[in-house]
């Protein structure tokens, strides 16, 4: 390891492991030395310790730029949790818990300061931080930083402003999926220093089978494959409305299954994840609002109900299985009408400019803000409200903010949810002389018995936990934290359910919104190769799929995988039935792939009359080799329990 730093025994003490991962050690040896680092891990290779080792290791403040607002606070709580000092300032946050976050940086109270990229707007924020004792600049998500990345951000550009502070300072930068194109632009963009080092894990993954499933059915095909695969899994789908649907479909089936997306209460969130990682829930239903920042490591199947709109995103949520090493499906669920899907989503994510124009009108008319006004200031959006209050189409509404924000007219953060929070203001020794009405009293007694930290943080906190352990209402809760409130017990910060947007300019007439081909035509155009990628994926019979996902990220593989359907199918094609094979054998071989087959196909996959696959399969059944599935009809393998 880097001399003089004794990272192994920072592993050790804080996070219990016995050694390093793959290049985990490589990327802190680099940073450690001084240098610009790209990191190149897919989902599951531990970025995080990459730079949380680094940062207890160094003397002063490591400062990590990400756009996952919603994940700081886990990942703040896991640090402290660890013994580690960390905060996070993003703009949902008061100006109290703003100021109190920055005094422990400038006391030198804090190791690491998560920040959301839209606070490097703000002069005051950077005449703050370049004050500061800063060892080393973390930039997770770099991807967004580049024009040619999936998520392109136009926010994460200023980061180069925050390295201008501390030219001397070592960069991070940290993405699980980056083309080859990409992260020579992340490089370029945050302008990383002669002598950098770029480290690549590969990005196959060999344990994790991909299976593509052409069907008519979508809802009985997801069925059959969870009945025939053992385990907890995800299934993916693109609306927050389908989760409900999925998930109730298949509690009807029998199968354990809940639904999560990003509109959720924060506690509910929270029970939802837990009772799926502690298997009390087999199947979460999500959106893509599921699965970042959750390590659960014996997840065997990943189903696509829905395809998402590039390969970055589809790796990335499939590799959420088998990190454990486990053998692991991810499995794609298709049909022909998914193809015009597609296509249809490229068109709602590129509204014309007219309508991107109106969209921008509307939306300062909504919040009330003059023209030549509004720079840098927050503004709390209500969504809903503002399509229904002009009749907008929601997809057409939200892309046309996106297509806003990355012309760097505003900054829309669609994150709709912030926890409560509270902090004791009043000293220790006045609570026991303060006279309340009995339920506030009753309130802040479960409080302090409740929460620890309470007098020296903003600690988050649950409306909902505390009705039920008092025996009140969640409105009773939240009067009596206004009444504690106003009487200066307390600071209670109450949540938030509507997104943010920030004026980075002053507002502006429609006439002179200039929507140029950087955010719009070169973006589409970009769009449209992604999921030109993402049908030749899915919808491709003659080239494996791991070769097709490792190429598109730049590598070369030498051989195809062997563990995909068209491996699998290619093999089947080159071992024709012969008077010699077991016609149980052969049966046995397709009823085991993903979701099993019913013995129609079987006996056509087989040329053989249908009778002969029934009558070969019932000593199957019966010895237990085989399960058959009613009223599916499906012979598919037992369920492993």
């Amino acid at each position: 390891m880097a001399d003089g730093f004794d990272t192994l025994g920072i592993l050790k003490r804080y996070w219990g492991y016995e050694c390093f991962r793959s290049i985990q050690p490589d990327i802190i040896n680099s940073v450690l030395e001084g240098h610009d680092t790209l990191g190149l891990m897919p989902t599951g290779g531990g970025k995080s310790i990459t730079f949380q080792v680094p940062a207890i290791a160094l003397p002063g403040l490591t400062v990590v730029v990400t756009p996952l607002i919603s994940l700081m606070k886990d990942q703040v709580d896991n640090l402290r949790d660890r013994g580690i000092k960390a905060v996070y300032l993003h703009s949902g946050l008061t100006r109290a818990e703003h100021n109190l976050a920055l005094d422990r940086c400038r006391l030198g109270k804090v190791k690491i300061l998560y920040i959301s990229p839209e606070k490097l707007i703000s002069e005051t924020f950077m005449m703050e931080i370049g004050r500061f004792d800063v060892s080393l600049i973390v930039v997770d998500e770099a991807h967004c930083i580049s024009q040619w990345g999936y998520d392109f951000r136009p926010s994460y550009l200023r980061i180069a402003s925050l390295r201008k502070l501390f030219p001397e300072v070592p960069v991070l930068a940290l993405t699980a999926s980056a083309t080859p194109r990409v992260a020579d632009d992340i490089m370029e963009r945050l302008e990383f220093r002669p002598g950098s080092n770029k480290f690549a894990l590969s990005f196959d993954r060999p344990n994790l089978s991909y299976v593509v499933r052409q069907t008519d059915s979508k809802d009985l095909q997801l069925v059959r494959i969870l009945n025939s695969v053992g385990g907890c899994g995800i299934v993916y789908v693109r609306s927050r409305k389908r989760t409900r649907e999925i998930a109730r479909l298949l509690c009807d089936e029998g199968i354990s299954a809940d639904f999560y997306h990003a509109g959720l209460d924060p506690a509910e969130k929270d029970l939802k994840q837990n009772r799926w990682k502690d298997n009390t829930t087999r199947i979460m239903v999500a959106t893509n609002a599921f699965g970042m920042g959750i390590d659960k490591p014996d997840v065997r199947i990943v189903c696509h109900y829905d395809l998402p709109s590039s390969l970055e995103e589809y790796y990335q949520e499939a590799g959420r299985g088998g990190r454990d090493g486990q053998h692991s499906i991810a499995v794609a669920l298709v049909c022909n009408r998914d193809k015009a899907v597609l296509s249809r989503r490229l068109t709602e994510s590129f509204p014309d400019k007219d309508t991107i124009k109106r969209v921008y009108e509307l939306a300062g008319n909504f919040l009330e803000v003059p023209v030549g006004s509004g720079y840098n200031t927050l503004y709390e959006f209500n969504f809903g409200k503002f399509c229904d209050t002009f009749n907008l189409n929601p997809n057409i509404a939200r892309n046309s903010l996106m297509i806003l924000s990355r012309a760097g007219y505003i900054d829309y953060s669609d994150e709709v949810t912030t926890r409560s929070r509270v902090m004791i203001l009043m000293e220790k020794s006045a609570l026991y002389s303060l006279r309340l009405p009995d339920i506030a009293d009753r309130v802040l007694t479960a409080l302090l018995r409740t929460y620890t930290g309470l007098f020296s943080d903003y600690i988050t906190i649950s409306e909902g936990l505390l009705a039920s352990a008092l025996q009140l209402t969640d409105r009773q809760i939240y009067e009596a934290m206004l009444l504690l409130s106003r009487e200066k017990v307390l600071h209670y910060v109450p949540r938030r359910t509507s997104p943010n947007l920030i004026y980075t300019t002053s507002r502006e007439l429609p006439k002179h919104i200039l929507i140029g081909p950087e955010v719009y035509d070169n973006r589409r155009d970009l769009m449209e190769q992604r999921i030109e990628a993402v049908k030749r994926f899915a919808f491709g019979a003659d080239k494996c799929r791991v070769r097709t996902l490792l190429e598109y990220f730049g590598e070369n593989p030498q051989s195809d995988c062997g563990t995909c359907d068209v491996c699998r199918a290619r093999r089947r094609a080159a071992q024709p039935i012969t008077a010699a094979d077991s016609l149980a054998d052969n049966i046995v071989r397709l009823a085991s792939q993903p979701g099993g087959h019913t013995p129609a196909y079987i006996s056509r996959h087989l040329d053989i009359p249908v009778e002969r696959v029934i009558n070969a399969a019932r000593p199957l059944i019966d010895n237990g080799t085989l399960a058959y599935l009613r009223p599916q009809g499906i012979l598919t393998l037992p369920t492993r329990k």
